[in-house]
């Protein structure tokens, strides 16, 4: 019997009376040495039979000389990895690499000129409660600034619409009614002494669960920490208070930022009770697409905004990496992680964007760039790209061809771009394994994963284990490889303004996800069984302005967002 599988097997039936300690993230052979049980530090000898197995799992041959040196190192090693356990990492600590988007000699624009978002005031107030949740927050803005309509109003008739609908859509995880009519009131109160804050002076708002606000529970969707709390208050849950907005709940996520499937069940999409709402910003888009917000926050790390709001039918814009503080949220990839609003229209997106854009000195990975959206420039000035094969055959939908139909009747020049990268992003998504399994590094080797609803192959305990088997210089490679890649959709990306894309065509949702490319997903229909689907506009890094220009005209020329779950709508 193989050594390496005899460890594997002693370590399996020990869990039975202790807990396991999993395995560590490899360097270089190392990789399947490091195997040990927190109570007792039981691990086998490191004998060259013992190197050939790790070898075998990672591609690699030694000869026997060769096996008989390292064998001094290997246990130096493991003894160096066993000691570094000892000392407790809190998720909020990143890496002292931090990484960066910016391809060679590019820097954006940092002057920072008045946004204007072209807000109309004369808005109508709709006689129905029903309507009033699902009017879209650059409306509700003209209604609350004009006193049309009272923050202590609108908040109510959503925190109604909550408690009447969470529990059905199994979207909710904390109510914050008294601070939100606290808050609420203090609003009107300002907005009667001459104070404004701005467009989201007064309106309520939603955030994913793995955002840290002081006194609440922040569970991560996860049964390990569901009475988690953490002593402080996400920096972008700071700026949209500051800004006037008004937080009524926490709302679920996939457990641990995967899928919609959480401690407490399946988030479910209002469309269809039958499924889920997908993830892993699975309660924000759910409570946006059945007006129990009119806007929350999400976050992506490889389609966790663009996925939930195709799902949903709700509009999401995916920042480009490093525009918004990630400070007081969970991390799962401090690489890649990236927080942004979902909403029901582009605009609304824009507005909270110009919020939570910034420089935090508490997240290094932060880059100062402005945003200078202006809703007066002419969308037709853009330059718009198209993923041609992406749109050919079976690759799209008649929606997503629809799309570029509307385009061009509307008089929009379209011009074909092909994806081609000389590296491949499917190998570098272990990029995020591997810094997953760091960010949950104590859930594994002490046994809390078992905690977990999901334990199938592709969710997160065999991904966080098998994690641990890639080696140090691989990941090093990997991150090698992204450069080039970040410099190849650099040089594909400038010629345009915008680029059109099925929202799942080819590689692009992982290739931009890896370069901290901005995307703006959107409704565009229904499919034959009555679900929405999504096109993708795709952006230059921190040109969201340009994507928001061309989804707003887009949106105020058609119907799709507007279209509201029936068994919601009332």
């Amino acid at each position: 019997m193989h050594a390496c599988f005899c460890i594997i097997q002693n370590y399996l039936m020990e869990r039975k009376n202790r807990p396991h300690s999993g395995f560590f993230v490899a360097l270089g052979i190392g990789a399947a040495l490091g195997l040990g049980f927190t109570a007792g530090k039981m691990m086998g000898e490191i004998t060259p039979q013992t190197i050939d197995h790790a070898a075998d799992l990672i591609g690699l041959s030694f000869t026997p000389a060769e096996k008989d040196s390292m064998i001094s190192r290997l246990e130096n090693q493991r003894s160096n990895l066993q000691s570094s356990r000892e000392y407790k990492l809190e998720n909020a600590i990143a890496p002292s690499l931090v990484f960066n988007p910016l391809p060679i000699g590019y820097q954006p624009e940092t002057r920072q000129m008045p946004v204007n978002f072209g807000l109309d005031e004369d808005v109508s107030l709709p006689a129905s409660y029903k309507d009033i949740a699902y009017t879209p927050v650059h409306q509700l803005a003209g209604l609350i600034k004009t006193g049309k309509l009272s923050s202590e109003r609108l908040t109510k008739i959503y925190l109604d619409r909550i408690k009447n609908y969470s529990d059905t859509l199994q979207c909710l995880i904390t109510l914050m009614e008294e601070d939100a009519l606290r808050k609420a009131r203090l609003m009107d109160a300002e907005l009667a002494s001459g104070r404004y804050r701005g467009p989201l002076h007064g309106i309520p708002y939603g955030i994913k669960d793995l955002l840290a606000v002081k006194g609440t529970k922040t569970t991560w969707g996860a049964a390990p920490y569901q009475d988690q709390e953490i002593d402080e208050t996400a920096q972008i849950v700071t700026q949209l208070d500051e800004a006037g907005a008004i937080l009524v709940g926490k709302f679920t996520l996939g457990a641990l930022a995967m899928g919609d499937v959480w401690y407490g069940g399946v988030t479910k999409n209002p469309w269809n009770l039958e499924q889920g709402s997908s993830g892993s910003s699975a309660g924000s888009a759910s409570a946006v697409s059945a007006g129990l917000v009119p806007f929350a926050i999400g976050t992506e790390t490889l389609g966790s905004i663009v996925s939930p709001s195709t799902r949903n039918g709700v509009t999401g814009l995916r920042p480009t990496y490093g525009r918004v503080s990630k400070h007081g949220a969970m991390a799962l990839s401090w690489s890649m992680d990236k927080i942004g609003p979902i909403s029901r229209s582009a605009l609304d997106n824009a507005i909270v964007l110009s919020v939570l854009n910034g420089k935090d000195f508490k997240d290094p990975s932060t880059i100062e760039a402005a945003f200078n959206f202006d809703g007066d420039k002419n969308p037709k000035d853009l330059k718009i790209g198209y993923f041609k094969s992406f749109f050919e055959g079976n690759r799209s939908s008649e929606n997503d061809r629809n799309v570029l139909e509307f385009l061009e009747t509307e008089g929009f020049e379209l011009h074909p771009v092909e994806l081609e990268t000389s590296v491949s992003a499917g190998p570098l998504t272990m990029m995020l394994m591997v810094e997953g399994a760091a960010a949950f590094d104590e859930l594994t080797r002490l046994g809390w994963d078992d905690e977990l609803v999901a334990q199938g192959k592709s969710a997160w305990p065999n991904l966080f284990r098998a994690a641990r088997l890639i080696p140090a210089v691989e990941y090093v490679n990997l991150a090698r490889q992204r450069s080039v890649l970040i410099q190849e959709m650099h040089d594909l990306m400038k010629d345009y303004d915008v680029i059109v894309t099925p929202s799942y065509g080819g590689q692009q949702l992982q290739i931009t996800n890896l370069t901290g490319h901005p995307a703006l997903c959107m409704p565009n229909g229904f499919n034959q069984s009555g679900s929405p689907t999504s096109i993708t506009l795709l952006g230059n890094l921190f040109e969201e302005d340009k994507l928001v220009l061309l989804g707003e005209y887009i949106q105020r020329k058609t119907d799709w967002q507007a279209k509201r779950p029936p068994l919601f709508d009332k």
